[in-house]
């Protein structure tokens, strides 16, 4: 089977028509030898013993032959890769992920069980991925507590003392006070992601008002627009109903554009814009900030994963891991374009009240 558009070929079968087209000519081959040796026997005058013995000891030559050869071939075709398959998933079993198969054949000869192993790699690779974000989440979670809770036992033991002035003292509070307001946000988040991904949240879907909701939120950092002075652009439809958790959503808007704040200097920009297409409302945050490399596109939303470590004590990772999972349950979809030091834009999609159905009617 071949592909369309640079996708790669396929063997329709492991055993095609030419290799029982080489069958068939090597018996007629041999049926015509056999028919020689009968003709040559009888021109020389042998015995009858001799020519029934002849015939059944070369029947028994081709058909050994042909045995072996069918052997060999399912050997190599079935046996072979399907050994290699076992052992490779009692290694996998047993927690190794660095296995690799080879495929019998090369990229332009694949056939159905080349294919299989290939994605039997691609699994092995995807779990390896998965086993090293668990180690990954133990690891960030231990370290995050830690932070926290040696902050509030270093500042308690200072205070103490009793030692220092009444104005060194309330400082010392308030940095308790920060540390576990980051330790408790920390708890609540990982509880809730947990929550979200294994379905132990039923999302209260209703169909409300999408304009009033950012420009709530949007209200909610003005204070933090003022301090870094930075300009807002907003631009969104006003009547603009969705079918979404309205609780949900106000998480997601207030991560992004808490985000956006956050990773975008002093004098910078940030826009908000909101749209409708095709049954859905899109919300597009974009700042000026500093942006990302690839690679921190391909991880921004795993667990625990900061991007830029420089603002890493302002949050923990978890906020656009969380974002992605919420807007998955309200069947909608989160994506980024960025560039490093030229800003990002995250985009946001989600049902429009009553848009699927209206699409579906079109359609």
């Amino acid at each position: 089977m071949s592909g369309k558009n640079g996708q790669r070929i396929i063997k329709d079968s492991l055993f095609p028509i030419s290799l029982f087209a080489i069958y068939l000519g090597v018996l007629l081959l041999m049926s015509g030898i056999h028919q020689g040796l009968v003709v040559l026997m009888n021109k020389m005058g042998w015995n009858g013993y001799v020519q029934t013995i002849v015939p059944i000891i070369y029947w028994g030559c081709v058909a050994a032959g042909l045995t072996l050869f069918t052997r060999k071939k399912m050997k190599d075709t079935y046996e072979k890769p399907l050994h290699m398959l076992a052992e490779a998933t009692e290694q996998v079993a047993n927690g190794d992920f660095s296995v690799y198969i080879p495929t019998i054949h090369t990229s332009d000869r694949l056939d159905y069980l080349d294919i299989m192993i290939l994605d039997f790699n691609k699994m092995v690779e995807e779990l390896g991925s998965v086993e090293t974000l668990k180690t990954d989440f133990v690891s960030n979670v231990s370290h995050e507590m830690k932070t926290p809770i040696a902050i509030i036992k270093n500042y308690a033991e200072l205070l103490q003392t009793g030692k220092g002035t009444e104005e060194e003292r309330l400082e010392y509070a308030q940095n308790i006070e920060e540390a576990a307001g980051r330790l408790s946000a920390l708890i609540s988040n990982i509880l809730r992601l947990n929550k979200l991904e294994h379905q132990q949240i039923d999302p209260e879907i209703e169909s409300y008002d999408l304009y009033g909701q950012l420009e709530e939120c949007i209200l909610n950092y003005e204070e933090m627009w003022d301090e870094k002075d930075l300009d807002l652009e907003v631009d969104l439809e006003e009547k603009t109903v969705v079918d979404a958790d309205k609780s949900l959503m106000e998480l997601v808007w207030n991560n992004l554009l808490s985000n956006a704040i956050k990773f975008t200097e002093p004098g910078g920009r940030v826009a908000v814009r909101q749209t409708s297409s095709d049954g859905y409302a899109v919300v597009e945050v974009t700042d000026t900030g500093c942006g990302m490399s690839r690679e921190s596109i391909r991880h921004i939303f795993d667990k625990f994963y900061q991007g830029d470590t420089s603002h890493s004590k302002e949050g923990n990772g978890l906020g656009l891991a969380l974002v992605r999972r919420i807007l998955i349950l309200m069947n909608g979809e989160i994506s980024v374009v960025s560039e490093a030091g030229r800003g990002s834009t995250f985009t946001v999609k989600i049902p429009a009240a009553g848009g699927i159905q209206e699409m579906d009617q079109r359609k």
